[in-house]
């Protein structure tokens, strides 16, 4: 439940003396006031350069990027020493409510936790947990300028608040659960069919793996929905 975040935060002081005034006005930066992620990974910008330059349409260039992307993934993973429940755990000590999606995001080369949370007043929240000791780094509200979108974020809250009314399975459990199957990179609420939640791992070989956890019973199994899925659902 990805959303486009517009955040606009003016400060100004006036100092009356003298005939001066002071104003400080900072706009548009997705990451104002967020501290720095402990956790740095390859940089992004640099990876897609390499990956331009690879893509030659043979099979050894589609090779190399499928290894080069695992390596990433593993790489990644292995780096976040904080699981998603304890990025969730601690989002929650930040900003009370209730957790629908974590995710490990690279930005730039900087690791962090991105973690949403719906509040008891109806807003959303996105956390950012340092992946590296569980610091809290930012929070700010979701928010959109333009009616339609505003419109269906909140339909889209309303759903979630909806399909979490009966569940006993929280975020933070689910990613446990789903923990067993590989290390937890993303968790988020498949509100639109109300079947779960939606888990995403990597293996030590940095393969990727969807799956679903019950929302009452946190029961995993392999999400039938991911187009390369393995069916193997061994617990």
């Amino acid at each position: 439940m990805k959303r486009n975040i517009v955040i606009a935060t003016i400060a100004a002081a006036a100092l009356v003396g003298g005939g001066t005034a002071t104003a400080l006005a900072v706009t548009g930066d997705d990451d104002a006031g967020v501290k720095q992620s402990s956790v740095r990974v390859a940089d992004d910008d640099r990876t897609d350069d390499r990956d331009d330059r690879d893509d030659d349409g043979t099979d050894r260039a589609e090779d190399r990027d499928g290894t080069d992307d695992r390596a990433e993934n593993a790489a990644e993973a292995k780096a976040a020493k904080v699981t998603a429940a304890d990025a969730i755990t601690a989002a929650l000590k930040s900003v009370r409510g209730t957790a629908v999606s974590a995710e490990l995001d690279d930005e730039g080369s900087s690791l962090v936790w991105d973690v949403d949370v719906l509040t008891q007043g109806g807003n959303r929240h996105t956390v950012q947990v340092d992946p590296g000791n569980g610091k809290v780094l930012g929070s700010h509200a979701d928010t959109d300028d333009d009616a339609d979108d505003a419109a269906d974020d909140a339909a889209d809250d309303s759903r979630a608040r909806a399909a979490l009314k009966d569940a006993s399975v929280t975020a933070a459990e689910a990613a446990e659960a789903a923990a067993a199957k590989g290390t937890v990179v993303s968790v988020d609420l498949d509100d639109d069919r109300a079947a779960g939640w939606e888990a995403e791992t990597t293996g030590a070989d940095g393969t990727e793996r969807d799956w679903t956890v019950d929302l009452r019973t946190a029961k995993v199994t392999a999400d039938a929905s991911a187009p390369d899925t393995d069916t193997d659902t061994d617990d």
